[in-house]
């Protein structure tokens, strides 16, 4: 405990104004997520303070922020309409069914993490190519900024002829369009303008508060956190300190049943959840030239999530925008994040009239600049300077996050740069071939053997043609997976067909131990204890007149 104390004192003030800043952009994205997935919004903020709580406290990166994030939040709108059916087919039918699957959900969400943060998973974020980064970042900015844009519109409960209640969106005309667009440019202008003047008040805090001042002081009519919450069928901020929900255990029947319905929403959001988290981590490790722990990060989230459910809170995950927000108004610490949360839920018990007052131009403001800030506008100037494979890469991961999901994007940016990394070095095998004075002919192999490669490596021999002896050396390759052993083995077998005498130099040490397994005629085939042509001391051996061990180089 001194140890954490002592480590979030020294940023304190940066990371507590850092903290506030957050939990008031924090609010109306929650909310909004609450509504694409048709939960109560205080069932999204209660699950944004508990996992932004416990991430903050037990998370492998500092200074990173979690909440209830829509990348989730759309796993499991179906789910719950269906869990509602279900839950009206019963036997003793319940009603909202679905939310009670939900929260059951979120708990094994969590536990799947935890278990991807023991086995250790988190370090395949580390795998991740760069373009990929750059274009799940660029990808992300449109997705938030195409978000906040909605934000220029009212929403209006309608029914349709067949009874169908959905809401409908309008966007703003004329003078209350003009004083949005106000309001939002005098956020963002002093946000762009207070650091050049003073860098002691938190920029973004300072211009929520200057823009809610002259809302509230000239008794301005434009949309506010209020406002927006009533549109989407809340009735306000008021809520209750988040305690265990106990009708999830007196309701939920826990059968095999249950678990069927809820196993695949809950991978999906896992590993969704674990992938914006571990890439947010990512981006605040550049950001901060420090390495966070994603192993740590995992377990913290599923833990975050296991109570969120508990608490009848909903799933989330890293936060790329309240991050990066959070990153750039000084926050570094642990300190932050557990600030966003606390404020958040004091927002939530007392000052929820005064957090209905922010103008939701304000807070869009705020995003449009985390926005510019976050865009890797670089990628425009490099384009033309990298592979052109790595452009591709690039330019479809940002597509397909933004017109198909973040986790998607991800998982396709991957595959195309591995499969592009698996064609080039296929084309790098080489055979350099020469024969002995005693007729024994010589492959020197160069380049890595693996599944891609093996093609152009059988390309290289010639069984029936060959002399009675041959070697095949692997100084300059190495076996990389158990197609280039199945590969060496054949090739044995070819040349043993014909009778002619082979014998396999310089192979690793784990490849010499698959092939003894493979077949026991292996051992008359690889000579050991060869000496590395690639590792002889240059030197005259008078300069040494004591043994090389007693000499310090």
């Amino acid at each position: 405990m001194t140890e954490f104390i002592r480590k979030i004192v020294p940023n304190a003030k940066d990371d507590v104004l850092a903290g506030i800043t957050v939990s008031l952009a924090m609010i109306p994205e929650v909310v909004a997520f609450a509504f694409v997935a048709q939960i109560d919004p205080l069932m999204a903020l209660s699950g944004a303070f508990i996992i932004g709580l416990i991430t903050a406290i037990f998370g492998g990166r500092p200074g990173l922020i979690s909440g209830a994030a829509g990348a989730v939040a759309v796993i499991f709108v179906s789910m719950i309409a269906d869990g509602h059916t279900k839950g009206m087919l019963m036997d003793t039918p319940i009603e909202n069914m679905g939310f009670f699957y939900l929260m059951a959900c979120v708990v094994l969400m969590g536990i799947i993490q935890i278990f991807a943060g023991v086995f250790k998973l988190g370090r395949f974020v580390r795998l991740i190519p760069h373009p990929v980064m750059m274009g799940f970042v660029n990808g992300l900015s449109i997705v938030i900024f195409m978000a906040q844009v909605k934000m220029f519109s009212h929403k209006s409960l309608q029914v349709s002829a067949a009874g169908v209640k959905e809401y409908v969106s309008t966007y703003m005309q004329g003078t209350e369009l003009y004083t949005m667009i106000g309001l939002v440019l005098l956020t963002m202008g002093i946000i762009w303008g207070l650091p050049k003047i003073t860098k002691k008040l938190p920029a973004a805090l300072t211009a929520i508060l200057v823009t809610s001042l002259i809302v509230v002081g000239f008794n301005m009519d434009v949309s506010t956190v209020g406002s927006y919450i009533i549109e989407g069928g809340g009735t306000g901020l008021k809520g209750v300190f988040p305690t265990p929900n106990m009708e999830l255990w007196e309701k939920l029947p826990f059968n095999l049943d249950t678990l069927k319905f809820i196993a695949l929403p809950a991978f999906l959001a896992a590993s969704v959840g674990l992938i914006e988290s571990l890439m947010t981590m990512n981006l605040v490790d550049e950001l901060t030239e420090t390495r966070g722990n994603g192993n740590r990060e995992c377990v913290a989230q599923g833990a975050g999530n296991i109570v969120s459910g508990l608490f009848g809170g909903t799933g989330g995950c890293g936060m790329i925008g309240q991050t990066v927000i959070n990153i750039n108004a000084g926050g570094r610490g642990r300190l932050s994040g557990i600030m966003m949360a606390v404020t958040l839920l004091s927002f939530i018990l007392f000052a929820d009239k005064l957090i209905e007052m922010v103008p939701i131009a304000a807070l869009v403001g705020v995003m449009f600049m985390m926005v510019i800030e976050t865009f890797a506008w670089s990628s425009f100037r490099i384009l033309k300077k990298i592979p052109l494979s790595d452009a591709i890469v690039l330019i479809t991961v940002s597509l397909v996050t933004v017109f198909v999901d973040l986790a998607v994007a991800v998982f396709v940016g991957v595959i195309i740069s591995a499969l592009v990394f698996a064609w080039e070095n296929a084309k790098k095998i080489r055979a350099r071939k020469r024969v002995k004075e005693d007729g024994t002919k010589v492959y020197e192999i160069w380049g890595p053997l693996f599944f891609g490669s093996i093609q152009a490596f059988n390309e290289k021999f010639d069984a029936k043609n060959d002399p009675e002896k041959v070697e095949i050396d692997f100084v300059e390759s190495r076996i990389s997976d158990h197609s280039a052993i199945e590969a060496i083995f054949n090739l044995v077998e070819k040349y043993q067909a014909e009778g002619k005498s082979i014998k396999l130099k310089h192979l690793s040490e784990d490849c010499k131990v698959l092939l003894y397994k493979a077949s026991p005629k292996f051992r008359g085939v690889i000579e050991e204890d060869v000496d590395d042509p690639r590792y002889h001391l240059a030197a005259n051996p008078e300069d040494f007149p004591k043994p090389l061990s007693e000499y310090k180089f």
